[in-house]
């Protein structure tokens, strides 16, 4: 598995920023700043766009899985 990824990567990285960036936010100014607990910021890097692509694709599928199991 990868080391979890910066915004400043060359490569396309997913971040909640409720845990990561703006975490030390209180609720009520994350809503205010329109992030809500399930806000995902994607940082698009230099891949190639079929590459990025790809990669939202199987995410969303195995989040859908997931879901579909009852996990999610």
């Amino acid at each position: 598995m990868e080391e979890p990824g910066f915004a400043t990567d060359a490569r396309a990285v997913p971040i909640h920023p409720a845990t990561t960036t703006h975490s030390q936010l209180s609720e009520e100014e994350l809503k205010d700043q329109g992030i809500l607990p399930n806000t995902i910021r994607l940082s698009i890097g230099t891949e190639h766009i079929d590459d990025i692509i790809d990669d939202l694709e199987r995410g969303f599928t195995a989040v859908s899985a997931l879901s579909a199991d009852g996990e999610g």
